[in-house]
């Protein structure tokens, strides 16, 4: 048996990698565990990290150091490439809106560190990391923990920063910062008297969604629209009614944009079960449920989106029905169908469903990607191309007016953006940049319980003692920068008229924070706050990131 008191109290990289591995192990365990309702989530994996050291858990610092910075990496790359491919379509619509909300809170808790930091005499390194744990931002600790790491290593000659107050910081504002994010939404909602289902019906009528699809047949009935093309009939009952083909004395024809539409004709496309008397209104009689095979010279298919650069694009952008004989008729995504308007956009593994002439299904799918290796294969060597490009921009050194050394994007940022901007771009030549779901998960959680694990080992063993000697107002410091900034924008935003899931999703995309995000969309099953989200956390990420590393480059 001496060997495993060997393993567990040596200094080797056996030893090393056990307790990492130990600590992802048990902290995602205790992850999944509810508390007052609330997971921890990946919390759960810090303060495992914590109590192993507090107990006597050492890992050589060499490889401690390593594991950490390479899972904080692989965490921001696979962030920065799922959110890459909309991220600049997503300013359009109330996007801008919604990432002028989450600027206001990022630069407001910002603020507050600051003046804790200069009004309250709160040490630099110490308010650095309660502000990283209070937003809930993991990488921008990394961001923080590599300039003080740079800083040692630049000034020889000087007594070394110490940085595990850092993570220490980060993990006695953290559990109240998830806490105080929860309950500043569940307190608005009070305060504001709001009803979950009022706001999931007015966010799903802004779509001019509801109800179930329907196939339906219409027997063009209004004289205004005879000799009228299907294009203006398109725009006519956009969001209510989406074409499929076109029945004329027996013979099922395709309504590209410029077919005419004659009195008589019969349209068999998709409805929504609430817009079916609209529909009659428009156009003619309607039949629901009255399917017809497609035979002939014409094909049903559906295929996946896989092609990065329709992502985020809308059905009119993408123009389909104006350069093939075929529609899309319908839209599957994360379980839920889709009727297709001229303004719906499209995203990264949709399936769509196609009506259209055989011979052009081969260029639809093309064009769609459908590509099953890139949806189940992972491009490893796009994988390591990106990580090394972000690696080279985040080495870049770049002034900032009043900090005494110029900031860089760093370990977390430079991947970041390496990876937005070439999920965005989404091939170059023969490489493509794009990640499938399950793959990019994969990466991103394996990232974080590293990243995470190591602080907490980092950082327990002197985590106890730090929180009997004043540790405990770092908690209230952290709750102060939590709930402060997000009570009074949310508040704003409520005040002008946003939708509360949407203020729910910016908020908790404000923090990154995924635990956040989770009690969000268990508020209602719409995309209302996946989709704000997913708006506004690439700037933010970004942000948090750069000042991370300002708050300490100012006091140096």
């Amino acid at each position: 048996m001496n060997f495993l008191v060997d393993l567990f109290t040596g200094n080797g990289l056996a030893t090393s990698l056990i307790y990492i591995c130990l600590t992802g192990f048990v902290g995602s365990l205790l992850g999944k565990l509810k508390i007052c309702g609330v997971k921890l989530g990946i919390a759960g994996v810090l303060f495992t990290g914590i109590v192993l050291a507090h107990f006597g858990a050492r890992v050589n610092p060499t490889m401690l150091h390593f594991a950490q910075e390479f899972g904080l990496i692989l965490f921001v790359y696979a962030v920065g490439n799922s959110v890459g491919p909309r991220f600049f379509s997503s300013f359009r619509s109330d996007g801008l809106l919604l990432n002028v909300f989450a600027l206001a809170i990022v630069f407001m808790g910002f603020g507050i560190a600051l003046a804790f930091h200069y009004f309250g005499g709160i040490d630099a390194n110490v308010i650095t990391g309660v502000m990283c744990g209070a937003v809930t931002n993991t990488p921008g600790l990394g961001a923080a923990k590599q300039v003080i790491t740079e800083y040692n290593a630049s000034h020889p000659g000087l007594t070394p920063i110490d940085d595990t107050v850092l993570g220490s910081g980060y993990a006695m504002a953290y559990p109240l910062g998830v806490v105080g994010i929860i309950l500043t939404m569940i307190l608005l909602r009070i305060f504001f008297r709001i009803k979950n289902e009022d706001e999931e019906k007015a966010y799903r009528a802004s779509l001019n969604v509801g109800g179930e699809l329907e196939s339906v047949t219409v027997t063009v009935t209004n004289p205004n629209l005879s000799d009228r093309t299907v294009e203006y009939i398109c725009n006519f009952v956009d969001k209510e009614f989406t074409f499929s083909r076109i029945e004329r004395g027996g013979e099922f024809l395709i309504p590209t944009a410029n077919f005419v539409i004659k009195q008589g004709d019969i349209i068999h496309g998709v409805s929504n079960s609430k817009s079916i008397d609209n529909i009659r209104l428009k156009l003619g009689n309607v039949e629901i449920g009255q399917k017809k095979e497609v035979d002939g010279q014409l094909a049903m298919q559906r295929f996946m989106v896989t092609n990065n650069a329709l992502a985020g694009k809308t059905l009119q952008q993408i123009g389909i029905f104006r350069r093939y004989p075929a529609n899309i008729t319908r839209i599957y995504r994360a379980g839920e169908e889709i009727l297709p308007t001229l303004q719906t956009t499209i995203e990264i593994g949709d399936s769509v469903r196609v009506v259209g002439k055989k011979e052009a299904m081969k260029d639809i799918q093309a064009e769609i990607g459908d590509s099953i290796s890139e949806w189940s294969h992972p491009n490893i060597i796009a994988l390591f191309m990106g990580i090394t490009l972000g690696l080279l921009i985040g080495a870049i050194p770049f002034a900032i007016p009043g900090l005494p050394s110029p900031a860089k994007l760093g370990l977390a940022g430079g991947p970041l953006l390496a990876a937005i901007l070439l999920s965005w771009k989404g091939r170059i030549g023969g490489i493509s940049f794009y990640m499938n779901t399950g793959a990019n998960m994969m990466l991103r959680e394996m990232g974080i319980c590293i990243f995470l694990g190591c602080v907490g080992l980092g950082a327990g063993g002197s985590f106890v003692n730090t929180l009997v000697n004043g540790g405990y107002m770092w908690v209230l410091y952290g709750f102060v920068i939590t709930v402060v900034p997000i009570a009074i924008v949310s508040t704003i935003a409520r005040l002008m008229k946003v939708n509360y899931l949407k203020i729910c999703g910016f908020v908790a995309g404000s923090m990154t924070d995924p635990p956040a995000l989770e009690f969000a969309n268990g508020l209602s099953p719409v995309h209302a706050q996946s989709t704000a989200y997913a708006t506004v956390y690439p700037l933010t990420m970004f942000l948090r990131i750069l000042l991370g590393q300002t708050l300490i480059l100012v006091t140096l």
